[in-house]
């Protein structure tokens, strides 16, 4: 098996508060992938803070900001197991995030050979 990562995007967390039914949705959706054994890390659920950011490029170059092609927040991330990336969105499909208007980036975890 493989391993994904399930990025979280929202267009706007400035006034974003999740509702106990949300949350409650949330962890439902999270305990049928741990049933599964196919959660490998619920990572960092935390949202950014808005405001101040700071982008590091190389030659230690730090601009103000997130990249400007970005118009959407990291809200938080999972690492699933799947057998491909196929399977990995069908996971994230059954997640609540839809109806609020986010959406869900699916990307390979590439190994390191440790």
């Amino acid at each position: 098996m493989k391993e994904f990562a399930l990025i979280f995007r929202l267009k706007d967390i400035s006034d974003f508060k999740p509702s106990p039914e949300q949350i409650r949705e949330r962890m439902i959706w999270l305990g049928n992938i741990a049933a599964q054994n196919k959660l490998v890390d619920e990572g960092n659920t935390l949202l950014p803070a808005p405001g101040a950011a700071k982008t590091v490029k190389p030659d230690n170059m730090v601009t103000d900001g997130p990249y400007t092609e970005i118009k959407e927040f990291i809200s938080g991330y999972i690492i699933v197991r799947a057998e491909s990336i196929d399977e990995a969105v069908e996971i994230a499909k059954g997640n609540p995030i839809f109806k609020i208007g986010g959406n869900i980036e699916v990307r390979e975890v590439l190994k390191t050979g440790k």
